[in-house]
């Protein structure tokens, strides 16, 4: 199975930082007896590695060298590959830049590289058949991808930032086979979609098909300086409740 982490974005509501926000240092984790600071892209790829990805590609700019830097080939137990998106260009031309290594047979798994969500597991509980939606509950929905479903959780629209969200449901991340994410290209190559929604409402309204998954308990995007706070305030709370139990 297969990962794409689009970062190549240029993190403008977290800046200035020395480095690509990707690498923002939020929590930490344990180096053998050692507890170092922990990049909060390396939540994403802890949580694709739980449900089976094996391949990682991170989509980057050509300024972004200090991510293929902290990475490498490995981590966790997935190998990591990079593809450049030249210019920015929109979420979907970056997921896009991965295509040429994603086999159609393969499934593959997309997630954004700040952001941190529990729980740890939930990609692992989408459908493989299908493009999944891993929904989460959140207080201002207008702020993200809101997508609504019927009562059997078929997505029947996706509202991109709207004032009129219609949910408090948004997406956090997805999962599809290959050769979906192949039809979504097709799709993006005649309309040019910057966002991930509205090319998804296109392909619905062509006859294809995707679910919602409401598995997603907490969703944290770590892209401004509130996110970041309360990133450390829920991974405070997600430790002290491990701790206990």
């Amino acid at each position: 199975m297969w990962g794409i982490i689009p970062a190549a974005g240029m993190g403008s509501r977290i800046q200035p930082l020395a480095f690509s926000k990707e690498l923002l240092p939020v929590g930490t984790h344990l180096a053998g007896a050692e507890e170092r600071p922990r990049a909060v892209s390396e939540y994403l790829v802890e949580r694709m590695v739980i449900a089976g990805v094996t391949n990682i590609c991170f989509v980057i700019s050509p300024g972004k060298a200090d991510i293929l830097n902290y990475f490498g080939s490995h981590a966790f137990s997935a190998r990591i590959f990079y593809a450049v998106q030249p210019r920015p260009a929109g979420l979907c031309d970056a997921i896009f830049q991965a295509l040429p290594i994603v086999p159609p047979e393969d499934e593959v798994c997309i997630g954004l590289p700040d952001t941190i969500w529990f729980p740890e597991d939930a990609l692992a509980r989408l459908p493989s058949d299908v493009l999944s939606f891993l929904l989460f509950p959140v207080e201002h929905p207008e702020r993200f991808d809101a997508v609504l479903t019927d009562e059997d959780g078929k997505v029947r629209e996706v509202r991109v930032k709207s004032a009129e969200p219609g949910t408090n449901w948004v997406w956090g991340a997805l999962k599809m086979p290959g050769r979906i994410l192949a039809e979504l290209h097709q799709i993006w190559s005649s309309r040019g979609d910057e966002y991930l929604g509205t090319l998804v409402n296109t392909y619905l309204e062509r006859g294809g098909k995707a679910k919602g998954i409401r598995a997603g308990e907490c969703y944290v995007d770590v892209g401004t300086l509130h996110g970041y706070r309360e990133a450390l305030r829920v991974l405070d709370a997600h430790c002290t409740v491990s701790q206990s139990s």
